[in-house]
């Protein structure tokens, strides 16, 4: 008897962020499941390269807001989804999200699934807070089922008002990947390589920053606090990895400058595990983030974290067991959590063996992929596949 598989329909705004966030997914799904990618790319093949034999729709969906165009969107993905009769349309990234659960919900898609990974309106005031986060009340309303990557992101939805108790869910104990952990492990030769580029001893205390460089990732808060932390005297440095999205070098440098010797960029990279092997602590003072998958990453090489105390990164970081919080924006908290991490060397290590093992036991690939594979079941399972 011939199975017949149910159809489903990814659709992200950028490519990088289906290769960033679901390929693994992909892979595990592809033997169960139809699955058709809709994103914003001149290249339909570029997921041969993981050898995943993946439907891509190339479809325009700006990423700033474009009345004309988002409508647009909107209509092409409606007649997409009514040509193929997905059984399931599933978004992440705030825009593509509400298009295209907007677009399935009047296609009368059955199962319609968007992944909230952070919300760009928390740091927002005014109308513009008002405005992003009625779109985000309009997407869930839209949708059939909510994904959340943290509970303490969960939780503060449906404070909002932005999603409903019994629509949000959780993957395991949070994050919408996981870690590989046979990838983000500790790595003595990249460790020496990348001290020996920035000219560090062994003993030098290396503090990490790496993401996107703007102000909701704290990173004016962490230049600051590094100044306080240099006054001890101790030999430290601060390493920044991450793209200049928001302009912020100059500032960071000229924040630093009594201590620019200890300072350190690196632009881009697409191996963050080397820097994280090369680092002793890593720290995320963001003010608005959804889980933090770079601090469960770096705990699986065995670095202890600090960061704020804001959803999602209180999922990631056990305060005083696998590093520190701080209040957001706290620029003397956050020099002291670095202060203790610089002057106790066992208990850097204490915290980094305990966050390696958190991360490999909740946090793993593997076991987010099986808890991501036991939900589509549960919400596919036993419906009516669309005609």
């Amino acid at each position: 008897m011939m199975v017949i598989r149910r159809r489903v329909c990814f659709v992200a705004t950028v490519e990088i962020a289906i290769k960033a966030f679901l390929v693994s997914h992909f892979k595990a799904m592809e033997s169960q499941y139809d699955i058709t990618v809709v994103t914003n790319t001149k290249d339909v093949n570029f997921l041969e390269q993981f050898e995943l034999g993946v439907k891509v729709i190339p479809l325009r969906i700006e990423r700033e807001v474009s009345p004309i165009r988002d409508l647009a969107a909107v209509f092409r993905l409606f007649l997409l989804f009514r040509k193929y009769r997905f059984d399931a349309v599933h978004s992440i990234m705030p825009k593509s999200g509400l298009l295209s659960m907007v677009a399935a919900f009047f296609a009368r898609t059955p199962v319609r699934i968007h992944a909230f990974t952070g919300q760009v309106w928390a740091t927002r005031k005014g109308g513009t807070r008002l405005l992003l986060k009625t779109m985000d009340r309009l997407l869930s309303t839209c949708a059939t089922h909510i994904l959340v990557d943290s509970p303490s992101q969960k939780s503060f939805l449906v404070e909002q008002g932005v999603v409903s108790e019994n629509k949000a869910t959780v993957i395991g104990q949070g994050s919408i990947c996981g870690v590989d952990i046979h990838k983000f492990a500790p790595d003595i030769a990249a460790r020496d390589r990348i001290r020996q580029e920035f000219s560090l001893n062994e003993s030098d205390v290396l503090f990490l920053f790496l993401g996107r460089l703007n102000r909701d990732k704290g990173v004016l808060d962490l230049a600051t606090a590094f100044s306080m932390a240099c006054r001890l005297g101790k030999e430290i440095h601060l390493l920044i990895v991450g793209p200049d999205e928001g302009h912020m070098k100059e500032a960071i440098i000229d924040e630093c400058k009594q201590f620019s010797s200890r300072l350190h960029f690196k632009d881009y990279t697409d191996s963050p595990q080397h820097y994280m092997a090369a680092a002793d602590v890593l720290c995320l003072p963001s003010y608005r983030e959804g889980f933090g998958l770079v601090v469960v990453e770096a705990a699986s090489i065995g670095l202890p974290s600090i960061g704020s105390r804001i959803y999602g990164i209180t999922d990631a970081i056990l305060d005083g067991v696998t590093g520190f919080l701080h209040s957001p924006g706290n620029t003397e908290e956050l020099a002291a959590r670095m202060t203790t991490l610089i002057n106790d060397r066992e208990l850097r290590t204490k915290m980094g063996e305990r966050a390696r093992k958190r991360a490999h036991e909740q946090f793993s690939q593997r076991f987010v992929i099986s808890e991501w594979m036991k939900y589509y079941r549960s919400v596919l399972d036993g419906r009516p596949r669309s005609q």
